[in-house]
């Protein structure tokens, strides 16, 4: 435990750095002088603007990190902490991440499960957790957007949006390839090549093969079992994107984007019985290379997704006008020995469950379709505004079962549920330059939401029902900048964001579907972003606060297990978030954030089921009639760490011929945070933390870079999430994994 406070010791001491320019000042030598930290460009307002220049708190991964962070094989998941208040987790493996932004979330592990956190890909919003595993490849940089961001971004951002953008086409040939290989049978490949083909007409081709065998044993004598080698743990996933750029005039451009990806792997693996009632630390029976299944099918994955967008703008010379359509479609299908054990198995093993319980998705189809239509001022005016109009549209089938029994290979259970959803708005955004010194923003957006549920059971006990749900809202933000000098601006933003209506089916397991009213949030935050050290450091801070007006939560597991969805009274979330980076001297760089998190919930009256004697429930147990419930009033937000803070430390060094040395290490960690509604000791987790490192050599004439990498340093064994059966069941994070890894850049 002490080597997990000292990593957080060590975080908030390298943030403290940020801020100590005299002394860092005696470090910097006469050849350091003329270093300035670069700017960062955004497009967090549908413009392209220095990073210091927006009026709320925004964040930017640039490509470097990404592909440092990645080369293990990691997927969005390793978003978790990069920047403040950030955190990804997922109990369906590597298709379907959860995000929450300042604890904002939702733990809901359905495919039709509404998020507050919005995914934006190459300005095409993904809205289903269908689509938000897709991987992170060729990318140009992500932006994490903090606080509701309704005006400019559409509906379910009331927690904030993950920007992300992929490398568009140039007027240069150029591009790159990587190969990374590393143990547990990993390779990862990934390439973007730019094709000019004429000086109207661009092409960007790029791809990515992440690959992992299979590195854990099954130990239990399952049906599907291969005793000649390992069961679980690989992955296979293949994806590729076309961008197709088109500027026949000055006034007119085009932008083509086709993408598919192909996956196959393993999902979560749940462990049975690796907590000790009382305790939140895993106990003797966890093994990272041994799971005893009697289902699942070696817990499989795949899934297919194909998109296309069309972005067109046309230059009137006062304004430009901008249309954007996508269709993103796909197929899926998976099974997981849910319990992570097996119900027959002899009194006393380590592996017995109290019962089995094996659910998979026989198909899964989606199509969702958006358009969006934007009208932008040009120039440099005092008086800058944007109008625009936004559709999405969404059809979503689930054809789901439950299976009974070792090994069963017959379903007990089946289902098959659609759900149709579509909203429309309309918004604008003004901004006027009152002073030299002092800008205001404003911004206005009207959403229609509606959402139609139909789920049958066409295997066991007769089902059939529907559900209706839908609301309009108006959601809002005034924001000011004030330039104090050069180097200091300093911002405030209040915002009300908004989630639509609900609808929860899962009918395998009740017959009951359950809805939430919309969600509203009341955001106000205030900060400052700054260059120090003679623009050796930059630095910014934001503390902020919001409200929630009927909290969509999710009500999962229990006894029972439940999933449900609820709506508390309230909920609020207060904190500060500090971000950064610095150059030291000598080649040495230091980047870090820092957030603390305080969310709690507002309901004297909320009840939700729990594990039962299973674990120690610390909330106040109510009993009514024959059953009891947890009074989770006060507890904080699922899935909502009160401090994350992350750190790198890089170095760089030019030999005499041009060629250059690097190195990095770079840290994330985790403290305080509640995997379910209610309180228990078992799932309040301590603190969690992971490292990662590369090192090499590079010449830039050349274009070539060879490296060495490694993740998770220490090979930490993280809970990140658990299945509470009674039986203490969880999952955890990915193993250390190294490798090398070679660059060509032409």
């Amino acid at each position: 435990m002490s080597r997990r406070f000292g990593a957080l010791a060590c975080t908030v001491s390298g943030l403290a750095l940020l801020v100590s320019t005299p002394a860092l000042s005696q470090t910097a030598d006469a050849s350091d002088a003329a270093f300035t930290v670069e700017d960062v460009v955004v497009t967090a307002q549908r413009r392209s603007e220095n990073i210091r220049d927006v009026p709320f708190a925004v964040s930017a991964v640039n490509q470097e990190t990404m592909a440092e962070v990645a080369a293990g094989g990691a997927d969005i998941l390793s978003m978790t902490a990069r920047v403040p208040s950030l955190q990804v987790e997922s109990s369906n493996g590597r298709y379907a991440p959860r995000f929450y932004i300042r604890g904002l979330g939702n733990v809901d592990f359905d495919f039709n499960a509404s998020q507050p956190v919005s995914i934006v890909l190459d300005d095409v919003v993904l809205e289903n957790v269908f689509l938000k595993g897709f991987p992170l490849f060729d990318v140009q940089q992500v932006e994490v957007l903090r606080g509701p961001q309704g005006t400019l971004f559409g509906r379910n951002t009331p927690a904030g949006v993950i920007k992300i953008d992929s490398v568009k086409p140039g007027n240069e040939f150029g591009g790159f390839g990587s190969l990374a290989v590393g143990n547990l049978g990993a390779v990862r490949a990934e390439t973007g090549v730019t094709i000019p083909l004429s000086d109207t007409l661009q092409v960007r081709v790029a791809g990515l093969w992440n690959h992992r065998d299979d590195w854990v044993d099954n130990m239990y004598d399952a049906p599907f079992v291969d005793r000649n080698g390992k069961d679980l743990g690989n992955f296979d996933d293949k994806a590729g994107r076309v961008h197709v750029a088109w500027q026949p005039t000055d006034r007119l451009s085009a932008l083509l984007t086709l993408q598919a990806r192909d996956y196959n792997g393993t999902g979560t693996m749940n462990r049975a019985n690796v907590l000790t009632k009382g305790s939140n630390e895993l106990n003797g029976n966890f093994d990272r290379e041994r799971v005893y299944y009697d289902g699942g099918r070696n817990n499989f994955q795949k899934q297919k997704t194909r998109s296309g967008s069309l972005q067109v703008a046309y230059d009137f010379g006062p304004a430009t006008l901008t249309g954007v359509v996508g269709r993103y479609w796909g197929a899926s299908a998976g099974d997981g020995d849910i319990d992570g054990g097996v119900a027959s198995a002899p009194a006393g093993a380590s592996y017995k469950t109290p019962f089995n319980s094996e659910t998979g998705t026989l198909d899964s189809d989606l199509r969702q379709d958006t358009y969006e239509l934007r009208l932008a001022s040009n120039g440099d005016g005092r008086f800058g505004w944007q109008v625009g109009a936004f559709y999405w549209d969404e059809r979503f089938n689930l054809i789901s079962a439950t299976f009974n029994g070792v090994g069963g290979l017959q379903p007990t259970i089946v289902t098959d549920i659609v759900q149709e959803s579509d909203s429309w708005s309309v918004f604008g955004q003004g901004n006027y330059q009152v002073t030299d010194a002092l800008k205001l923003t404003a911004g206005l957006r009207y959403t229609d939401d509606a959402r139609d549920f139909r789920g049958r059971r066409v295997l066991g006990a007769p089902l059939d029902v529907t559900k209706n749900v839908g609301d309009e809202q108006v959601s809002w933000d005034v924001s000011a900048l004030y330039e104090l000098n050069s180097d200091w601006n300093l911002f405030a933003r209040v915002a009300k964001g908004y989630r639509g209506p609900s609808i929860q089916g899962r009918i395998a397991t009740s017959n009951v579907v359950t809805t939430a009213n919309s969600e509203t949030v009341m955001s106000y935050e205030a900060g400052f972003k700054a260059r120090l050290w003679e623009g050796r450091a930059r630095l910014n801070a934001t503390a902020y606060y919001y409200e929630v007006t009927d909290p969509q939560f999710t009500a999962i597991g229990g006894e029972g297990n439940f999933n449900q969805l609820i709506n508390a009274d309230k909920g609020e979330g207060y904190g500060l978030e500090l971000d950064g980076d610095v150059y030291l001297g000598a080649g040495f760089n230091l980047a870090g954030g820092f957030a603390w998190n305080h969310t709690e919930i507002k309901d004297k009256d909320l009840l939700v089921a729990f594990c039962g004697a299973g674990c120690t429930v610390t909330d106040p147990i109510v009993n009514i009639g024959t059953t009891r419930r947890a009074n989770i009033d006060g507890n904080p937000f699922p899935q909502a760490p009160e401090y994350t803070a992350n750190i790198t430390l890089s170095w760089e060094h030019t030999l005499a011929n041009g060629a250059e040395l690097f190195a990095s290490t770079d840290w994330v960690l985790q403290k305080n945070f509640n995997l379910f509604l209610y309180e228990s000791v078992e799932f309040m987790q301590d603190t969690s933390f992971e490292g990662g490192a590369r090192a090499g050599w590079r010449a830039p004439e050349l274009g070539l870079e060879a490296a060495v990498y490694v993740r998770n340093i220490t090979d930490e064994e993280n809970v990140i999430g658990a299945i509470d059966f009674n039986n203490l069941t969880a999952f955890v994070n990915e193993p250390r994994t190294f490798g090398i890894q070679l660059t060509k850049r032409f």
